[in-house]
This record gives structure tokens, C-alpha cells and sequence, in this order.
């Protein structure tokens, strides 16, 4: 990040949904705008993802654009404790893990750039 960028979380520019299958999650990451796509195409890569869920277990990461969607889709390997009949985890599903990825990932924005739904730097409400 440069001096003239800011940080924000992931959820500041985009959703996401999650879904699972046995031990592995799948999350859908999707642009609010398609002029924030770009930061997350570049931004959100398989290794950085890996490197936020390694603590909960993930030890790969594949990663697919639909850039005509401004989305990705990550698919996360054994983040899931072992499966919904294995883990003993209180979301075995991993719906949550979206919102994990969304409010953990810091993502590097030019300072002109304003989210939709936050004022810009150096407002006031």
C-alpha cells in the first residue's frame, strides 16, 4: 500500500456467499460496482486467501474469475474442521466463513475512490 491508498476491509467494496461441500467452502466474492473489480481481481489472490484461513485449517486454495459477474469464486480446502459430519465446529456449513473473508481481508484503495455505502475520507455524517 502506497502513501496515497487507504485501507479498507473486503466489505467495503464487495459481498459474498458461501457455500460447502464435505471439508471444502466455497465463496462467491462480488463487486458492488464493476469499477471495484479490478482491486479485487488483483487484490484478493489464492495465496492471501490461503494465508487468512491456514488457521483454520485450509491448506489449498483454487481461484476463479467471472470477470463479465465482477466476481470470483474461491474454493477453500479442509477449512471446514472435516465436514459437516465430522467437525465439531458451531458452523459446519461455513456460511459464516463469507463474512470472515469480507470483514478480514484488507484491500488497498486509491484515496478518490469511495465505496458506495461509506462517505468519502475526510467527511463528516
Amino acid at each position: 500500500m502506497t502513501v496515497s491508498e487507504r485501507e479498507l476491509p473486503l466489505h467495503a467494496i464487495a459481498h459474498g456467499r458461501a457455500g460447502d461441500k464435505g471439508n471444502t467452502s466455497n465463496i462467491s466474492v462480488i463487486a458492488y460496482r464493476p469499477a471495484d473489480w479490478p482491486l479485487i481481481q488483483e487484490q484478493v489472490t489464492a495465496e492471501r486467501v490461503l494465508a487468512l484461513f491456514q488457521p483454520l485449517g485450509a491448506t489449498h486454495v483454487d481461484r476463479f474469475e467471472l470477470p463479465r459477474l465482477s466476481a470470483l469464486n474461491v474454493v477453500i480446502h479442509n477449512a471446514l474442521g472435516g465436514g459437516v459430519n465430522s467437525s465439531l465446529a458451531l458452523d459446519r456449513h461455513g456460511k459464516s466463513l463469507s463474512s470472515y473473508l469480507l470483514t478480514k481481508f484488507p484491500t488497498s484503495m486509491p484515496p478518490h475512490s469511495t465505496p458506495p455505502h461509506l462517505p468519502p475520507k475526510g467527511s463528516r455524517p
